[in-house]
């Protein structure tokens, strides 16, 4: 048989190739590729609320922002120890992990082999009777009979197989593979954000439940001196026993609610404590919650700059990058793929010549692969990355959206409530006069002991509704911090 030179057969090799992929591309029929366009931003507004500032408490770190020491304490050990927060980390490393054997595919796959086999060739087949007739040739030593009928085969040496990137399709898995490394770290970054508000406004709901019972331990001792000047009316004649039950009933219900808020005080800390990684233990305070000032100074800065800054919009960015590079990867699944497949090593059918120089082979083939009757399932995968690619950008423009909205219903949150404070001050001061007034007139005959009984109820539920106010500020504050982006850094 008339065998190509090594010269014609490297000049064949392109032609034979390109006709190969023209017949393969036009028997898959493959479309051309088209460029997925990145998703716009969802349309927001230039600014928060007139006039515009591009400062922003968010560049502030929680040290600066939040000046409690022990809360500070607080933050520093929940964002070593949270197991949310470990526990993301490691999905940081898994994605770190598939971005290695993603890269790893674009390279050579190269293996050591050491193999041993033994075949029996049947009488009436090729290797059978060429093997046959190998063995009476005279041209042949006699360490270069086959053996008969077993042969057997050893190969020691190097395989390898590639796949030549030709259409991009490994590095766009490689692209989405790094964008998921990225969002992983988003998602941690997140979640410091997350932790930063949640054990903040734990710690300030700890700190107005503090200040509630001081308040009510205050009135519990004034309706206990208002209960001893009735009974002692009663001795005198001068008040009944109805007016003492009603002074009793409204001491009881005083301490019940002391008993509640008492109960509350343990179930926030060892929420603190859940957050922090550790076990149920008292929490530090510093001063109360009355006595702290509001942060001032609060800015939420440029829309465009909360996008850029808040980790939830940017992990929801990176995803639908992701899905971009995945969506294009799905397309070129339907193109021909090239793969070689070298190798280099000793081969021989007896041990004793295994590793003899004169043992040594090496050979490669190229090969192009397309699918033909299996597309169903390449588009099944297509259509499946193009819907979640959909549902991505979706979720995107959702969260930039909710994003703004936290922060324009924070900033506005902000300012009613510095409001509401002042009017309850107001209110406040004057219940506790109308308290007093309203003893002086019960001892001057002027009024009844329900009237001090309702004065006295009202003046404890404005003190702790100052209280629940002077918390909510501070609890919007944070979740302004936190919908800007704030306290991941």
């Amino acid at each position: 048989m008339q065998l190509y030179k090594s010269n014609d057969r490297n000049k064949w090799m392109p032609f034979c190739l390109g006709a190969v992929t023209l017949v393969i591309s036009a028997a898959t029929g493959c479309a051309p590729m088209k460029e997925v366009q990145p998703a716009a931003t969802p349309a927001l507004p230039q600014h928060f609320a007139a006039p515009a500032d591009s400062t922003s408490i968010a560049d502030r770190t929680y040290k600066e922002l939040l000046s409690d020491p022990n809360l500070q304490q607080l933050l520093d050990s929940a964002l070593r120890r949270n197991w949310d927060v470990l526990a993301a980390l490691q999905r940081v490393e898994q994605a770190n992990a598939n971005y290695l054997q993603t890269r790893g595919a674009l390279r050579p796959r190269v293996q050591g082999v050491a193999a041993a086999g033994v075949d029996k060739f049947g009488d009436y087949t090729m290797n059978g009777v060429g093997n046959y007739d190998l063995n009476k040739s005279p041209n042949i030593s006699a360490d270069q009979k086959v053996p008969a009928p077993f042969m057997p085969d050893f190969f020691v040496g190097v395989r390898s197989s590639w796949e030549i990137d030709i259409w991009g399709r490994l590095r766009n898995l490689k692209e989405a593979a790094l964008l998921r490394v990225l969002q992983s770290q988003r998602g941690v970054q997140w979640l410091r954000t997350q932790l930063v508000a949640e054990v903040s406004g734990r710690y300030y709901e700890l700190l107005a439940l503090d200040s509630q019972r001081e308040i009510l331990r205050k009135n519990i001792q004034l309706q206990q001196e208002a209960l001893q000047v009735v009974e002692a009316q009663k001795e005198g004649g001068r008040a009944t026993e109805l007016a003492v039950q009603q002074f009793k009933a409204q001491l009881l219900r005083t301490q019940a609610l002391d008993a509640g808020v008492k109960q509350q005080v343990v179930a926030i800390e060892n929420e603190i404590n859940l957050l922090c990684g550790r076990t149920p233990q008292s929490i530090l305070r510093g001063n109360s919650l009355m006595v702290q000032q509001v942060p001032a100074s609060l800015k939420a800065g440029l829309p465009s700059a909360m996008l850029l800054r808040r980790p939830d919009i940017q992990q929801a960015e990176l995803e639908l990058r992701a899905l971009e590079a995945d969506l294009l990867a799905a397309r070129k699944a339907f193109l021909p793929a090239l793969t070689l497949t070298p190798y280099i090593g000793f081969n021989a059918f007896t041990a004793a010549r295994l590793l003899d120089p004169t043992s040594l082979a090496a050979g490669a083939l190229a090969g192009l692969s397309a699918p033909i009757f299996n597309r169903a399932a390449i588009k099944g995968d297509y259509n499946r990355v193009a819907a979640a690619r959909t549902e991505a950008l979706l979720q995107y423009q959702k969260t930039a959206t909710t994003a703004f909205t936290e922060v324009v219903t924070s900033i506005s949150e902000i300012s009613n409530l510095e409001q509401q404070f002042t009017i309850k001050q107001q209110e406040t001061q004057v219940l506790e006069s109308a308290v007093g007034t309203a003893k002086d007139l019960y001892l001057s005959g002027y009024a009844t002991y329900l009237e001090v009984i309702t004065a006295q109820r009202n003046v404890v539920e404005a003190e702790l509704e100052l209280a629940t106010t002077k918390r909510n500020q501070f609890l919007a504050v944070v979740n302004l911090y936190r919908a800007l982006g704030g306290g991941w850094n």
